[in-house]
């Protein structure tokens, strides 16, 4: 398919491609669905095998941002960035000062983030071409979203524990986290706070090894840390970990983390989940506390405000279980509806004699990139 075939699929308003010859510059930014609000997502900056690559990862992205805005009761639609290349030869102000002309062009149906490979320092440079950036430094901005992604994941992650033990304590638990970049560090001691023990894996051993000394985390394997004995698996890296190789494997009734896209194909993917009694906390349900940070941003930033609104994912998570359960579907097909509800409501179009929207159409072949 030609991305035209993609955005129709998928449900896309615009893609934009962007160049800059002098930077370097490659982009795609991707805006999904703006009935509830402009649309708001990161940027994200990677060294993609090529541009269908890149393209089907902002489509997937960006569709997700729409889904997780609504979830979370947010006047925000959904969009995506991805910058192609490699960020340590390609990073410098006039690269993202580039990047922000042509979001500065959008006119504001995109307010741009930081994610992968991007950093407050980026948004700083990207914030003197436009005023459409969030994640900014202080005075007046939220700075590095992480901690409260974090902090969301951990009320999902007890959200999860209490649907499935009756009990949300974490404490003597055992949780595998996989990834230790900037949310998965703060989810750990989140987590370790609350009495868990850490079973940890990253490509960078780095990483992994500061999480056994600053919280006692075993270390294991990245292509062995979802096999592991644990009561959470909590997948905090890249998309498309939940896969026909890796659900068969892994030994953990519930899989709850932060990474973006975690099922390879949305729709087998979460049938095999829920045929094998494993409990999905919907990726974008639970680590949807950095766009609640970012919103904040929008209105007048109050870390106290943010951090209670994050602390919500936990009822939220809860409701898309129950829909789950009553309807007998899966925990990312609830999650959808409750995002498509809204949406459609807002819309007009939705109508309670047909209250299970058709959320996958013919998407279940678009499988996750990063």
């Amino acid at each position: 398919m030609g991305a035209m075939d993609l955005m129709s699929v998928m449900g896309h308003e615009q893609v934009v491609y962007c160049h800059d010859k002098e930077t370097q510059l490659k982009a795609i930014i991707a805006i999904h669905d703006t009935t509830l609000g402009p649309a708001l997502g990161g940027c994200r900056f990677w060294n993609y095998r090529d541009e269908t690559e890149a393209l089907i990862d902002v489509l997937r992205l960006s569709r997700g941002m729409t889904y997780k805005a609504s979830v979370a009761g947010l006047k925000l639609g959904g969009g995506k960035a991805v910058i192609i290349g490699n960020p340590s030869r390609l990073r410098s102000e006039k690269f993202f000062r580039s990047f922000g002309s042509f979001i500065n062009s959008l006119n504001g149906r995109y307010i741009t983030a930081e994610d992968v490979n991007v950093t407050v320092e980026d948004m700083n440079h990207i914030a003197k071409e436009t005023k459409y950036v969030s994640g900014l430094s202080s005075p007046g901005g939220s700075g590095d979203p992480s901690p409260i992604t974090a902090l969301g994941v951990f009320y999902g992650i007890k959200a999860s524990v209490e649907f499935k033990t009756h009990n949300a304590s974490l404490r003597g638990l055992n949780i595998a986290v996989q990834g230790c970049g900037a949310v998965g560090r703060n989810l750990c001691k989140l987590l370790h706070d609350e009495g868990a023990r850490l079973i940890v894996a990253d490509i960078n051993k780095t990483s992994a090894d500061l999480m056994a000394k600053e919280f006692g985390a075993k270390v294991v394997a990245v292509d062995e840390i979802h096999r592991v004995q644990a009561d959470v698996y909590s997948p905090c890296a890249l998309g498309g970990v939940l896969n026909e190789k890796t659900i068969p494997e892994i030994n953990s009734p519930i899989v709850a983390g932060a990474a973006n896209n975690q099922l390879l194909d949305e729709y087998n993917d979460g049938l095999k989940l829920k045929d094998r009694g494993i409990l999905y906390a919907p990726d974008y349900v639970i680590n949807a506390g950095g766009l609640i940070n970012v919103a904040h941003e929008l209105s007048g930033y109050s870390d106290e405000l943010s951090r209670s609104d994050t602390k919500r994912i936990y009822q939220t998570t809860l409701k898309v279980f129950e829909h789950a359960a009553k309807e007998n579907i899966t925990t990312n097909q609830a999650s959808d509806e409750v995002a498509l509800k809204r949406i459609h409501e807002v819309k007009g179009l939705y109508s309670a004699n047909n209250h299970h929207l058709n959320t996958y159409n013919n998407q279940s072949w678009i499988k996750a990139g990063r």
